[in-house]
């Protein structure tokens, strides 16, 4: 649950974010699990949701996470950039999910007719696999990622965005599992 949580919180907003809008925070509020930190780091974001039209949240979207390279919600670019072994990385995460046998859902993207599936590496996108999985074999899929996840969230702390603290929350939860080994 709260992997799919995450996952429309850090996706595109659309009409579909502002519909669940009550419930995301409803969730968060009393969802098992989290430490009351989570708790807020979810209300302040639905804060910052609800006090934007969405035009204006689609806006701010696109300039935080499609102009800005540092911010890019596609994991491998942080490792790669646009290098020729990204190619190869992002065939191996393909081949990781299916491995598992999950389908992965397709993001039907209004803006994109031609292209409606996203990148394997795209973190919300991750993330609904990662909540596809039992809450462990999440929690050590994305601890792959944490370093990547750390830097990511330091790059939009550093820019003071709201989107921030959702990707620090994967980060931390993603080191739990490293932490215990």
């Amino acid at each position: 649950m709260f992997h799919r949580m995450l996952s429309k919180m850090l996706d595109y907003p659309d009409e579909g974010l502002l519909g669940v809008a009550w419930e995301i925070r409803e969730r968060g509020r009393h969802a098992e699990g989290l430490a009351p930190s989570e708790r807020q780091a979810v209300a302040e974001f639905m804060d910052f949701v609800e006090s934007m039209s969405l035009t204006e949240l689609q806006g701010h979207y696109v300039m935080t996470f499609d102009l800005t390279p540092e911010h890019s919600l596609h994991l491998t670019h942080h490792v790669f950039g646009d290098d020729k072994n990204r190619g190869p990385a992002l065939i191996d995460l393909t081949e990781y999910y299916k491995a598992y046998g999950l389908e992965l859902p397709v993001k039907e993207a209004a803006n994109d007719e031609d292209n409606p599936n996203e990148l394997p590496d795209f973190l919300p996108l991750m993330l609904e696999f990662a909540g596809q999985l039992e809450p462990e074999e999440g929690r050590v899929f994305l601890s792959q990622w944490s370093k990547v996840l750390n830097q990511l969230a330091a790059n939009l702390e550093e820019a003071k965005s709201p989107y921030a603290a959702l990707v620090r929350l994967i980060e931390q939860r993603s080191l739990l599992i490293q932490a215990a080994a």
